[in-house]
């Protein structure tokens, strides 16, 4: 882990890094001075960022903030073009605009037993949300799954706040071999108390595990990541469909009954540009990342 941090008192100007700390070979943590979001932000919300006057904007969920310091934190994965140019920013630059905090606030109160299902960057989305159930009274038992062992993040942060982390990895190499939902069945399996399930991360691993809790009718509530351009509700990107019904991730959501949502459409629609982007990502001629 390579850890850079401004060591100045100097004031911060507004959205500029103060810390920038890479977590592993490929998410990067921002920690961000943007008190007027920071006085406001709640679990569940969300973030559209800019990072320069040609930059595109995107979604990033808010993992964690500071009032008394006016900070932010977010965490990304370099997968695309504006990720990487968002990677591409230094401790002491600016980032262009962050609109936020966006989006409905996750429903907190005493359910009971929680479990939280977190998929690779889910869990920064995570966090936030199961310290907020913790603080409300609830028993959080949290279920880490990802690729291999060097991509989990918050291994403490969300042990501070659980009662029990369980991991699997694909490969095996920490906790159980295979997917979260194995796990979460083994505790259903054993008749574990369950009053609710929050299910963060990759949309297929969303789906896949609201089916896993379906027979049983467990409550489970999934944060929808859908392709989002204004975050307002007016430019349409982020529509979903939910029992039916055509709703948009960042002004209904971003959290919906996972049981009630298509995930098949979502999945779908997250493909929609992939060709563009990989054109941008690479340096051609796409118009949607002209920069000239």
């Amino acid at each position: 882990m390579v850890m850079f941090e401004d060591k100045t008192n100097a004031p911060c100007e507004l959205f500029t890094i103060v810390k920038k700390e890479k977590v592993s070979s490929v998410i990067n943590r921002l920690v961000i001075y943007a008190p007027d979001i920071a006085a406001k932000a709640q679990a569940g919300q969300f973030l559209i960022i800019k990072t320069r006057e040609t930059s595109e904007r995107f979604p990033l969920t808010l993992s964690d903030w500071n009032k008394k310091d006016g900070t932010i934190t977010i965490f990304f994965r370099e997968t695309g073009f504006s990720t990487t140019e968002l990677g591409q920013l230094c401790i002491g630059e600016k980032i262009q605009s962050i609109a936020g905090p966006l989006g409905n606030p996750s429903e907190i109160r005493k359910y009971g037993t929680v479990v939280m299902a977190c998929g690779g960057l889910g869990t920064a989305a995570a966090y936030p949300i199961a310290r907020a159930l913790k603080e409300a009274g609830n028993t959080v038992i949290t279920l880490l799954g990802a690729r291999d062992k060097t991509l989990f993040i918050l291994e403490k942060e969300m042990s501070s706040v659980s009662s029990a982390v369980m991991y699997s990895t694909d490969d095996g190499s920490k906790g159980q071999k295979g997917q979260i939902t194995t796990i979460l069945q083994g505790l259903i399996d054993k008749k574990e108390q369950i009053d609710l399930v929050f299910v963060i991360g990759p949309s297929i691993m969303m789906m896949v595990t609201s089916e896993v809790t379906r027979p049983f009718g467990i409550k489970t509530i999934s944060s929808l990541n859908a392709i989002m351009v204004d975050g307002m509700g007016m430019c349409g990107a982020c529509r979903v469909t939910v029992d039916g019904q055509t709703k948009f991730a960042c002004v209904d959501g971003p959290e919906f009954d996972a049981h009630k949502a298509n995930f098949k459409e979502l999945i779908q629609r997250l493909k929609s540009y992939a060709s563009e982007e990989k054109i941008a990502l690479h340096g051609g001629n796409c118009q949607c990342h002209n920069h000239t």
